[in-house]
């Protein structure tokens, strides 16, 4: 009996904690937050969608001249890309990823907020849809993983929350999982590249924040997979295509990675002197490069690739040169300064390696393409889990689990060979290094 005013005591002080406002407002805000996510992501989806149309009108339509048009539009595109990213958005530039990796590292509020911020979501959808306007060879997928940990940062700062790190997390898998509608890909991808030291406790926040996004997305766009559906199978006779797209994709990823990070650092000692003007002057050369790479291309290079990749999923060759013309095109975007993602034009380049590959072996193109995303896009990345889920998801055929899952591991592998550092964590690095010069500064500064 005596138990009994114990258990009412417990009941009652349970039912004053779930009718508190103080337990519901943070709740709702970060609910609130997720939804924001996912119809920020699918906003941005729509208008990166008829931004490449846009410029696409431009270059292909009416007269001859107009072909010609990129030499002009992409350079000068990437200047005034790079000055605003620069002068007005600072910490904008790339693809985004790095930003939300470092500002889990940074424990100073002030720092993140240099990083994720709502002026951060402007500028970076903004500067995003600039560089497609002008034919660079980027995506909106990686920068909507910086909006998304923006917005949940943001949400907590409002909701009187204090699992910041928790919350960048919770944005970034919810910016995945509502930019491809890849809800199991955000969660990975959370796990293995946001959150090297990922922590049991999160797991409500990630799980939530994807689930509400991904909600917000299947009410405005349905249901759908990002690719199309593949159709075509893995047999037993492919095993000589899987390796080699495994190892080759791999390795080519590995080189795209290794090459940005080096020329990133020698681009950033360079402009030591004259930041400003000597990141404009990279940004033009970058932009002129794309422009004649994407004319000797026939076009095919400029935007971020998606059209090209679901084609050849679909069982349409592309040229053979693709994938080189493709990875040049997107290197020189990276390395840029301009803000863009590298995620669509990734898993085109390795579309095309799988393209080109399956012509040599005589295999099928479609799963020629699919091994070769895989391949390649874990080899970028150094993320394989990540690699295969989210090409699973995008095609929705769960036929050729394994095939992607030992092409994954073997561009992985091949890509620690040549590259041990991982591509986003790597230049997260150089955010945090920037923050950390800022503080000292600070700290030296006369009062």
């Amino acid at each position: 009996m005596a138990g009994k005013p114990k258990r009412h005591a417990m009941l009652r002080r349970s039912r004053a904690m779930w009718g508190s406002r103080r337990v519901w407002r943070p709740r709702l805000i970060f609910w609130t937050g997720a939804i924001v996510v996912g119809l920020v992501s699918v906003l941005f989806a729509k208008l990166a969608d008829l931004t490449q149309l846009l410029f696409h009108m431009m270059v292909n339509g009416g007269a001859g001249w107009r072909g010609w048009l990129p030499l002009a539009i992409t350079p000068l595109g990437f200047v005034a890309s790079a000055w605003l990213a620069h002068v007005c958005f600072p910490n904008s530039q790339g693809s985004g990823i790095p930003q939300a990796i470092a500002a889990r590292h940074l424990r100073d509020e002030e720092d993140r907020r240099h990083l994720l911020s709502l002026r951060m979501v402007v500028g970076k959808i903004g500067l995003t849809l600039l560089g497609l306007a002008c034919g660079a060879s980027i995506s909106r997928e990686g920068p909507t993983v910086q909006v998304g940990a923006s917005v949940m940062l943001q949400t907590a700062r409002w909701g009187g929350m204090a699992q910041a790190k928790g919350l960048i997390l919770a944005g970034s898998a919810a910016g995945v999982a509502a930019a491809f509608n890849t809800p199991l890909a955000g969660i990975v991808f959370a796990i293995e590249e946001m959150g090297r030291t990922y922590q049991a406790r999160t797991n409500g926040l990630v799980l939530t924040a994807v689930i509400f996004a991904g909600l917000a997305s299947l009410a405005l766009l349905g249901n759908y997979t990002y690719f199309g559906v593949a159709r075509s199978s893995v047999s037993f006779a492919d095993w000589p295509l899987i390796l080699a797209c495994g190892v080759v994709g791999g390795a080519l990823g590995a080189f795209f990675s290794l090459t940005t990070l080096k020329a990133t650092r020698r681009i950033r000692r360079w402009n030591t002197l004259q930041p400003l003007k000597r990141a404009l002057v990279v940004a033009g050369v970058c932009g002129m490069g794309v422009a004649i790479i994407g004319l000797a291309a026939g076009g095919l290079t400029f935007g971020t690739g998606y059209s090209q990749a679901r084609g050849a999923i679909e069982g349409e060759a592309l040229p053979w040169y693709f994938f080189a013309a493709k990875l040049a095109a997107g290197l020189l975007s990276t390395i840029s300064g301009i803000p863009g993602g590298l995620f669509a034009p990734s898993l085109s380049v390795g579309a095309g390696i799988g393209s080109t590959l399956g012509l040599v072996f005589g295999s099928d193109i479609g799963i020629a393409a699919l091994l070769g995303m895989a391949g390649y896009f874990a080899g970028v990345v150094q993320a394989p889990m990540t690699a295969f889920v989210i090409i699973l998801e995008m095609t929705g055929n769960h036929d050729n689990v394994i095939a992607l899952m030992l092409a994954s591991m073997l561009g992985y592998g091949t890509a620690r060979i040549v590259s041990h550092e991982p591509l986003y964590h790597a230049l997260s690095r150089i955010f945090i290094a920037d923050a950390l010069r800022r503080k000292r500064a600070e700290a030296a500064a006369p009062d």
